[in-house]
C-alpha cells in the first residue's frame, strides 16, 4: 500500500466574485486535520478583492483577468500545481474538519479519484451530491440530489465519476486524460471528464465519511438564465462528443424523452427560453464537438455500458431513497430505462 501524506496535495478554488464564501472556506481549510500543502485561489476575474483576500489568508492568488468559466479556472490550478495529488473545491463548500484526511484514506492504490459525501447546506439532512450517474438520453443525475441522508449513501462503493463540487484527484490523471474541456466553460465540464475517466479505464472512490456542504450555484443561482442556458447546450455538447453515430439513432427515443422533459423542467422555472437558447447553440456547434471521440469512434459498446450503468444506478437510488418526478416520467416514456 503506497503512503500518501497531506503534503502531497494542492487544493484548487476556482472563484468569481463572493468572497464572503471564499472566506468560509478558506479557514475550513485552515482547520483541517491534515492540512494541504498549498491552497491556489484562481480568480476568475472578480471583482470583490477575493483574490486579496485568499492572500490575506495565506493562500496563493493566480489571477485570471477576464471571466473565462469554471473550467478554464480549474485548468490553469492544475497546471499551477507541484504536487501529486490535487484536491479540487468550489467556493461555496463548507468541510467537515476531517474531510481531506478522509479522502486521502480512501485514495488507495489503483484509485485514481476521491469524493465525499456532500450535503446541502440550507438542509443539512439532505444530500447535495455523491457521485454521478448519466443516462441514456444524455441527462445526468448527481446520485441521491435532494434525497434524504441515510444509510444508502453511507457506504463506501466504487466511481466512475465525480462531481468536481469537493473532489481529490491524482495529478497523473490530467497527464493521461487530459484536463477539463473549456468549450463547456462551467457545468457538465465533469461529467464530461468522467466520461473519458470511465473510457480509459481509470476508476474512482465514493467515501461517504468525508463529509461537505454545498450552497449550489452559489454565484449565479440554480435557475439563473446563464445557468439553465450553459447547462443545456452542454448536454447537446455531451452527446455529440461521446455518443457514436450507431448510438445516436438508437437511443433517439431517449434522448428526445429526456432533452424534453428537462425543458420543460426549465419552463417550470421561468426558463423556457434560455433551455431553447441552450439547445439551439449546443445544436450549432455540433460538428465542432464531434470529433475523433474519447477512446475511439469504435467504443459503441464501452459507451453503451456506461450509460446502461448509469441508468441502472439512478433506477437503484430512487428506488431506494425516493422517487423524483422527472425520472420517474423519463423511465416510463423509455419503456422503464436500461436494463
Amino acid at each position: 500500500m503506497e503512503s500518501i501524506i497531506s503534503g502531497d496535495v494542492t487544493v484548487i478554488v476556482p472563484v468569481w466574485n463572493r468572497r464572503e464564501l471564499l472566506e468560509r472556506l478558506l479557514c475550513g481549510l485552515r482547520a483541517q486535520t491534515q492540512a494541504p500543502a498549498e491552497v491556489l485561489v484562481v480568480d476568475d476575474g472578480s471583482q470583490d478583492g477575493s483574490a486579496e483576500l485568499a492572500e490575506s489568508l495565506g493562500a496563493r492568488a493566480v489571477r485570471m483577468g477576464a471571466h473565462g468559466g469554471f473550467a478554464r479556472a480549474v485548468n490553469r490550478g492544475i497546471r499551477e500545481s507541484q504536487t501529486p495529488l490535487v484536491a479540487i473545491v468550489n467556493n461555496d463548500v463548507e468541510l467537515a474538519p476531517d474531510w481531506l484526511e478522509r479522502l486521502l484514506a480512501g485514495l488507495e492504490e489503483g484509485v485514481w479519484f476521491a469524493t465525499g459525501r456532500i450535503l446541502q447546506a440550507a438542509g443539512r439532512d439532505r444530500i447535495d451530491a455523491t457521485y454521478d450517474a448519466l443516462c441514456r438520453g444524455g441527462t445526468g443525475w448527481r446520485v441521491g440530489h435532494g434525497c434524504p441522508d441515510g444509510p444508502a449513501f453511507r457506504e463506501p462503493c466504487a466511481i466512475g465519476s465525480a462531481p468536481f463540487t469537493a473532489a481529490l484527484f491524482r495529478t497523473a490523471l490530467f497527464d493521461k486524460i487530459g484536463l477539463l474541456d473549456e468549450r463547456f466553460e462551467s457545468y457538465l465540464e465533469d461529467v464530461d471528464f468522467g466520461l473519458r475517466c470511465a473510457l480509459a479505464g481509470c476508476g474512482g472512490r465514493y467515501v461517504p465519511d468525508a463529509v461537505a456542504w454545498h450552497a449550489g450555484s452559489a454565484t449565479l443561482g440554480r435557475w439563473h438564465p446563464e445557468t439553465t442556458r450553459r447547462t443545456a447546450r452542454n448536454q447537446v455538447f455531451l452527446i455529440a462528443k461521446h455518443y457514436p453515430g450507431r448510438l445516436l439513432w438508437r437511443y433517439a427515443w431517449p434522448i428526445l424523452v429526456a432533452q424534453a422533459l428537462w425543458g420543460l423542467v426549465a419552463l417550470r422555472h421561468g426558463r423556457g427560453w434560455s433551455w431553447l437558447r441552450g439547445k439551439v447553440e449546443g445544436l450549432r456547434r455540433w460538428r465542432e464537438l464531434r470529433g475523433p471521440l474519447p477512446g475511439g469512434r469504435g467504443s459503441v459498446t464501452c459507451v453503451a455500458q456506461i450509460l446502461h450503468g448509469g441508468e441502472r444506478e439512478i433506477r437503484r437510488v430512487q428506488r431506494e431513497s425516493g422517487r423524483d418526478l422527472y425520472w420517474n416520467l423519463y423511465f416510463l416514456l423509455t419503456a422503464g430505462g436500461a436494463k
